[in-house]
């Protein structure tokens, strides 16, 4: 059994004692402490309700993990309003759309079906930053609790969101439903038989796209691993290939991970789901500044010509933005960071290399359904296939690699050891270490893990050897120290 409590939330495998798995006691604790620093947070005069929304994947979990957080909400004196199943975007959304104080997402996104969590969203819609998640925990371990008399309980609302968040996204001026209509696309889509299951066949039929469903009852009964990697999405490949789709759809249960397949089966690459819908806006932006004559920063407006994304995602963003006069900007690992870095820029559009697409003119948050809409838009406009469309990109390749250790002191020494040997080479520590070597256009990403002792490795070259060699450099010198 697995629980592992962190400043985004708590997930863990269900059964087994408290503390050592997700446990009703361990959902009760983590759902009172939310509402009393949710008070802190937002206080109110006397009186005055306080509103939470609460949705969830489709895991088998799910009705038991829901009923004990709402239960907990409503002891708590809260209101809530219960989303059932929906997509961890749809949910952040519909704190907006409710005027909500906070919302709670149970999902264990692309974790294996014996996990589930509680993840913690703010009045905005978007994850608790980092004090606001300890704040959290420690209220949880301190187990004082106070709950609210029998004529102050909070009720609960039932609200289906789905088609208030895809009005949302056909309402973006830079999805196009009609170009995307007229081209007729086919497209296979795997949803792991969760809730994308259910909002994204709405979506591709909202904007004339057949769509061939391949796992997408929302059983919450996984029909593979459902993190969306290439070894985990054969039959999504043999699919599109079989159907003559025009390219592959596969989101992770709750939705906020996109991964596309290619019309010949091979992978697009989780990595450039972001660099493609990037692609797509700056080249917008900068073609309608040459047909307007008015300048980028005027077209752009109110965003600015800036993409971001974590220090372990692909260098072909920085690539394809800087193609268009554009800036780069990297965050810590982690989707709060990453908001908080496009807010600081302005950027227009960011993300996580893991197929994570936060566009803000929609909302701060990872985001599948608009994700697809403008890779639609992209592809309608382009009159390319999608292998043609992936060829046009920077091409790069990740190796990731890890490091265990006995001993969790030695990864301080491990660290500070590759910072000296790399001393010369471009340094960046605001997460681990990350060490770039612009003349090759390669880098590697040292960070160690919030829960065990471990090192992870990332690194990035033009070639799967030179990645793995890059990273091997690291593993020795790690090696060395350990002894």
């Amino acid at each position: 059994m697995t629980l592992i409590k962190s400043i985004s939330g708590i997930r863990g495998t269900i059964g087994g004692a408290p503390g050592e798995g997700l446990s009703p006691l361990d959902i009760v604790k983590f759902s009172y402490a939310y509402c009393e620093k949710m008070r802190e947070r937002r206080p109110k005069p006397a009186g005055e309700r306080y509103k939470v929304v609460v949705g969830k994947d489709a895991r088998l979990s799910g009705d038991m993990v829901e009923q004990l957080v709402c239960g907990t909400l409503i002891a708590c004196g809260v209101d809530v309003v219960k989303a059932g199943l929906c997509s961890t975007p749809t949910t952040e959304m519909a704190v907006v759309f409710e005027e909500a104080d906070g919302g709670i997402i149970l999902t264990a996104s692309h974790n294996p079906k014996q996990w589930n969590a509680l993840k913690l969203l703010n009045e905005k819609g978007e994850f608790l930053n980092a004090a606001e998640g300890a704040a959290v925990l420690a209220c949880a371990e301190a187990e004082d609790f106070n709950f609210a008399q029998v004529d102050d309980l909070g009720v609960i609302e039932e609200k289906d969101f789905t088609d208030a968040h895809l009005d949302a996204v056909l309402a973006l001026p830079t999805v196009d439903v009609e170009a995307v209509r007229a081209a007729g696309f086919k497209v296979a889509l795997d949803a792991v038989n969760s809730v994308g299951g259910i909002i994204m066949p709405r979506l591709l039929e909202r904007m004339g796209v057949e769509c061939v469903c391949v796992n997408c009852d929302p059983t919450g009964e996984f029909a593979h691993n459902p993190e969306p990697l290439p070894s985990n999405l054969v039959e999504l490949s043999e699919a599109v290939v079989a159907n003559g789709a025009d390219f592959g759809i596969s989101v992770d249960p709750d939705v906020d991970r996109l991964a596309l397949i290619c019309e010949d089966g091979k992978p697009f690459g989780e990595e450039y789901t972001l660099v493609s819908v990037a692609d797509y806006l700056l080249s917008r932006i900068y073609n309608d500044a040459l047909e307007t004559g008015k300048s980028i920063e005027e077209v752009a407006a109110p965003y600015q010509m800036v993409t971001s994304s974590n220090l372990s995602s692909s260098r072909a963003l920085r690539d394809v933005t800087e193609q268009y006069g554009g800036e780069y900007c990297t965050a810590a690992v982690g989707e709060v960071n990453v908001t908080t870095k496009m807010r600081e820029a302005g950027a227009l559009i960011g993300g996580e290399g893991n197929g994570g697409v936060i566009y803000p003119a929609l909302h701060y948050g990872r985001d599948a359904m608009v994700g697809v809409a403008l890779f639609l838009t992209n592809l309608a406009y382009k009159k390319m296939k999608v292998s043609e469309l992936r060829a046009t990109y920077p091409e790069y390749v990740i190796a990731k690699n890890k490091i265990e250790l006995s001993d969790s002191a030695l990864i301080d020494k491990i660290l500070e050891e590759v910072k000296s040997v790399y001393a010369a080479e471009d340094i960046n520590t605001i997460d681990g270490v990350k060490i770039s070597f612009e003349a090759k256009k390669e880098w590697v990403h040292l960070r160690r893990s919030n829960t065990e002792p471990i090192i992870r490795i990332y690194a990035e070259a033009a070639t799967a050897e030179a990645a793995d060699a890059l990273a091997q450099q690291i593993i020795d010198i790690a090696n060395k120290i350990i002894g």
